[in-house]
């Protein structure tokens, strides 16, 4: 039987944590660099992932400095060197290397704001800092802010994406912000138009946590944005179909209107099947389905699954298909083959009667039943 993929196991492990022991022995004078691996490796079986980090810290600072700012230097000089600052995108860094962060918040938080601080802008620039951040927003909302107004002009990318990720309003993992979620909106104002996608992603996924509590603050911003000019119109397209994905997956007609589909279109569904029609959970069928239209019309299409749940109703889970143009007397048949995941993360798929549902530009035009079998 294939080994299950350990994500933990794959980013803390004998060769990450020697490689760690290899950066501290330059920083920090005479470090037991064996005896530092063999105690970290020993603690992690009993350890999820954001927990070995703490444990990865904890065996750290025993060889630190106890003074805070001196700890700070003796960090710094054995951080590696940053990410290369010419990419655009997908630069994330090592999980290793956000243990600075836990030290800045554990030692510096409270009595060294402005060196922890430091420590956080030399840091992120070798791994995102944005669990870390986020800390110092809720004890220091105000000097903080104020750091992170200046970062949003830094000449390295990650310390401006960190402006928008360590303030997103629903960041994954993350501590919860006190702060008003839309006090940081002038900051995304600047960032908007950055020409780095890893920068702009982030402002588009702030912007989608914002349209879980106040939607219509984000389409007024991408609104703005759009008239401003001053970002990449194409990049801006991009973001706003981001931003708004979790909009666009609801239906909202404002969402359509953004991207230019009209709710109201006159599309049909000519026919709707899925085979088999009854499927085993873990299995794979064929969706099929023919749409048409009197004239020249986009359309955004997703199919919706209305998935049985334990208790007998259904929770509907929508997936995307296909941007598509429909021209009159040439219908469009679209296939596609869904695998009913036994092993899904985000949901469970409990055997009984399920429905298919068929969204054209926010409107179900219609639905069929099928069923899951053990």
């Amino acid at each position: 039987m294939t080994e299950r993929f350990s994500l933990k196991d794959h980013l803390f492990n004998a060769e990450t944590i020697g490689q760690l022991a290899d950066e501290f022995s330059i920083g920090v004078k005479g470090f037991p660099k064996r005896a530092f691996v063999d105690n970290v490796l020993a603690g992690f079986p009993e350890r999820e992932l954001l927990q070995r980090l703490d444990w990865i810290a904890d065996c750290l600072e025993p060889h630190l400095p106890r003074d805070f700012p001196a700890m700070a230097d003796a960090v710094e000089a054995a951080m590696p060197a940053p990410l290369d600052p010419t990419l655009r995108d997908d630069d994330f860094g090592h999980f290793i290397h956000a243990v600075p962060g836990i030290l800045a918040v554990r030692h510096g938080l409270d009595a060294h704001r402005e060196r922890a601080l430091d420590l956080l802008h030399a840091a992120t620039k070798r791994f995102s800092m944005e669990l870390y951040i986020r800390p110092f927003l809720n004890r220091w909302p105000e000097e903080t802010l104020a750091r992170l107004a200046m970062w949003v002009r830094d000449e390295n990318y990650h310390v401006r994406r960190l402006v928008s990720e360590g303030t997103r309003p629903r960041l994954p993992w993350a501590q919860r912000l006190d702060l008003d979620p839309l006090t940081p909106l002038p900051l995304l104002d600047q960032l908007h138009a950055d020409h780095t996608r890893f920068v702009t992603r982030s402002v588009a996924n702030h912007l989608n946590d914002i349209t879980k509590f106040a939607a219509d603050m984000v389409y007024d911003r991408l609104d703005a944005w759009h008239a401003e000019g001053r970002g990449d119109p194409k990049e801006l397209a991009w973001m706003t179909a981001h931003a708004l994905r979790s909009e666009i997956k609801a239906g909202a007609p404002r969402a359509m209107a953004a991207l230019g589909y009209r709710t109201d279109a006159p599309v049909s569904l000519e026919a709707l099947a899925i085979a088999p029609t009854d499927i085993a959970i873990g299995g794979t069928a064929e969706i099929t389905l023919t749409l048409s239209a009197p004239e020249p019309t986009p359309v955004l299409v997703d199919y919706v699954m209305g998935f049985r749940k334990a208790a007998g109703t259904q929770s509907p889970k929508v997936f995307k298909l296909k941007q598509a143009q429909i021209k009159p007397g040439k219908p469009l048949t679209i296939k596609k083959r869904h695998r009913f995941k036994a092993d899904a993360t985000t949901f469970t798929l409990y055997p009984g009667a399920q429905q298919l549902s068929v969204q054209v530009n926010g409107r179900i035009l219609g639905s069929l039943e099928f069923n899951l079998h053990a």
